[in-house]
């Protein structure tokens, strides 16, 4: 039997995700932002409802899913924030929800995933393949994979948010600065924002989507990566799908350190008044560092707020 050709996501099906977003959220705010005496923005998906990004893809893979394929239920694999995106929109939907978590993912993240409904398994971070956890749940039981950054209309979903900015900056933003795990939204960004050039921000050692780009297939996480703060951005290797529409797309990766991310926290304290989680603020920790330049057209995104607040104090307190 020969199989069909995985659907690849599209610049139309941003522009309907973006629609279906839009119909049931209003836009995040996009916020000025002066970096180095210059002013740029910076956008604020830590203000969704579930405090990420990650509920763009999630509302847009559901809503596209069949009665049949809804009646059957959806699998994700998350550590925390993709999972709170999937949850909140299988709640609202009425759509039965399984998702497979890390051991040791922030305890705000398990505790609002399992508040909004959905069932949670849990893996043994990183002995465990969370995507063959994924896998046989579905083959147990069914249901729908609903991946955090491998699925193409999470992709789509994910871009919308670049629909958004383009909209509140009257012209389409001269770069994107992406916080980046698997690369969904990244690749999202890149079919949302064609004009825009896209700056994926990764952990130092876990910079594999930056290095995958670099050699031009997928380079997974070494077995030796260090130990990074920035929880959400730990997957072990990108997908096919996000490194075709990265490649000749995407400017070289960047890779950030603790520390950077952490002074990134406090600024976006100090100066926006907003709480932002580590791997949400590696895209801000990269341009406070001088690593990708910023102009008065530049957009970084914000892309999760669910700190630890034991953690999170720490950090702003400049105790960590």
């Amino acid at each position: 039997m020969i199989q069909a050709e995985p659907r690849m996501p599209t610049a139309e099906g941003v522009r309907a995700a973006a629609a279906a977003v839009a119909a049931i959220l209003p836009p995040t705010p996009l916020l000025p932002v002066e970096i180095g005496g210059v002013q740029a923005w910076v956008k604020a998906e830590v203000l969704q409802p579930i405090g990420a990004f990650k509920i763009r893809g999630a509302w847009w893979r559901l809503v596209s899913l069949s009665a049949e394929e809804r009646a059957a239920g959806v699998v994700a694999v998350s550590s925390g924030n993709h999972a709170q995106g999937v949850a909140w929109a299988a709640k609202r939907l009425g759509v039965r929800a399984a998702i497979v978590m890390p051991h040791d993912a922030p305890a705000v993240k398990l505790a609002n995933t399992r508040a909004l409904g959905a069932e949670v398994v849990l893996y043994q971070r990183p002995q465990e393949d969370r995507d063959a956890v994924a896998a046989k749940l579905i083959a147990e039981r069914g249901g729908t994979l609903v991946h955090a950054f491998g699925d193409p209309w999470v992709i789509e979903g994910q871009g919308s948010a670049a629909i958004e900015m383009a909209a509140q900056l009257g012209r389409a933003p001269s770069r994107i600065i992406a916080c980046c795990g698997g690369g969904g939204l990244a690749a999202g960004l890149a079919l949302g924002a064609p004009e825009s050039a896209i700056y994926p921000v990764e952990p130092v050692g876990w910079d594999m989507v930056g290095r995958s780009l670099a050699a031009g297939e997928i380079v997974p996480a070494g077995a030796d990566a260090p130990k990074t703060i920035c929880d959400a951005l730990q997957p072990l290797a990108t997908k096919p799908i996000n490194l075709a529409v990265l490649n000749g797309r995407s400017e070289p990766g960047v890779a950030v350190t603790d520390a950077e991310v952490r002074a990134a926290q406090r600024f976006a304290f100090a100066h926006l008044r907003l709480v932002v989680e580590p791997g949400g603020a590696a895209a801000l920790a990269a341009a406070l560092a001088g690593k990708v330049p910023v102009d008065e057209g530049t957009v970084i995104m914000l892309t999760g707020g669910n700190a630890d607040p034991a953690a999170y104090g720490a950090t702003i307190a400049g105790s960590d």
